[in-house]
């Protein structure tokens, strides 16, 4: 089986985006590559399961190769109570993208959109979810 071993976040803003991700998740961020390339490392965590990705700056119209922005795949978060991380996204200048959900017997979703654009996913395990 193949899993992610990566994640990549498209930005218009670098700096609003590490701010709103360090102040949400605690995320690290580490500059990578030429001093001309936009690309930051993103560090997640040191334990458990999960992903470390990448950062740069979003491509856009008028540059080789990229008629639109780069549209992505959602990157979900584990979170130790959904109710108040929803409350800290939104405080951190998220907006809502698709409401508290339940998945039956097994946790709770929620989707923002970060103060990029980008669509992220909270997502908190929860056995007597209904």
């Amino acid at each position: 089986m193949n899993r992610p071993v990566h994640f990549e976040m498209h930005v218009e803003n670098p700096e609003r985006a590490m701010a709103f991700y360090k102040a949400m998740f605690g995320w690290d961020f580490q500059k990578y590559g030429s001093p001309a390339f936009d690309y930051w490392l993103v560090t997640t965590g040191k334990d458990g399961p999960g992903i470390n990705g990448g950062m740069m700056r979003r491509m856009t119209k008028g540059q080789p190769k990229a008629d639109t922005p780069v549209i992505a795949f959602v990157c979900t978060v584990d979170v130790a109570n959904i109710d108040n991380s929803m409350q800290a996204a939104t405080k951190a200048g998220a907006k809502p993208a698709l409401p508290k959900n339940a998945i039956p017997g097994v946790g709770w979703t929620a989707y923002f959109k970060d103060p990029e654009g980008n669509v992220f996913g909270l997502y908190q395990d929860d056995k007597n979810a209904k």
